[in-house]
């Protein structure tokens, strides 16, 4: 996420959140229960729930090229106890020409 560029005004990031604690819960927080629940095998219900979005995100430095652009998301949400991160790539998405980008070493991640 650190080398997406906006300084050419091209693409957005935008966020929204979620707080479930005692009210109904949207069909998104549902997706990310359902999520965690399979993929850790473990019960869990949200609270609190933030989705960040990089739309149509230049990579660095955007001055060399505006038109391959890529569209990912970060959610984080926690049940109070237990505190999780969801990264979320639009599928063929990554658009960014890795072999132009200032760092050699590219992850799609964290670590």
């Amino acid at each position: 996420w650190d080398n997406a560029d906006f300084s050419r005004g091209v693409g957005t990031t935008f966020y929204q959140e979620f707080l479930t604690l005692n009210t109904a819960k949207p069909p998104f927080i549902h997706d990310v229960e359902a999520k965690i629940r399979r993929y850790l095998r473990s019960s869990y219900s949200a609270t609190w729930t933030l989705k960040i979005t990089w739309e149509k995100a230049p990579a660095y430095a955007a001055q060399t090229d505006t038109r391959r652009t890529s569209t990912y998301q970060a959610v984080l949400t926690t049940d109070g106890f237990r505190s999780y991160v969801l990264m979320l790539y639009q599928a063929g998405g990554m658009q960014w020409d890795y072999t132009r980008l200032t760092a050699p070493n590219v992850l799609i991640g964290y670590t």
